[in-house]
């Protein structure tokens, strides 16, 4: 018998220097794509209106690492880290940052799930959950490290 070795799973590095907010930049990790999308202070303040419109606006049912907790999801409130695809079939969600929180800042045409910029899943739609969010940690205030979960580091 051989024993088969579990392959090393490489973490990405994200330069977020350039990143304005309403942008985003998409990376590479595990073979999905991964968002980083700068918030600016008017949409996250926007967050905490969203909690009647959403199915798990506390992420009780999420995948994601333990220490990302409230409204914002994120280490750090400013920068979203999120797996973009849909929690209902894999597809990937349209970013449309001119549209307004309540419309669905990410919305995946194929069924019509939409979720808020926390990638909050919307009640109503057939995603069952919000947007997976992948371990990552900050080298600098500028690279993000996808991959690595910064309570174990």
């Amino acid at each position: 018998l051989v024993k088969r070795r579990r392959p090393l799973v490489h973490p990405s590095l994200v330069d977020i220097s350039a990143l304005k907010p309403g942008q985003r930049v998409v990376r590479e990790w595990c073979g999905k794509p991964v968002w980083v999308v700068r918030r600016s202070p008017e949409k996250l303040s926007a967050l905490k209106d969203m909690t009647g419109h959403l199915r798990d606006s506390e992420s009780d049912d999420a995948r994601q690492p333990g220490y990302i907790r409230g409204a914002g999801r994120a280490i750090n409130e400013e920068y979203l880290v999120v797996i973009g695809l849909c929690t209902h079939l894999g597809c990937s969600p349209l970013y449309r940052p001119k549209v307004e929180p309540g419309d669905g800042i990410f919305f995946c045409p194929c069924h019509g799930s939409k979720f808020d910029l926390s990638g909050r899943v919307f009640k109503d739609v057939p995603a069952p959950r919000n947007l997976d969010i992948p371990p990552h940690q900050y080298l600098t205030n500028a690279v993000i490290e996808i991959g690595v979960d910064h309570e174990s580091a």
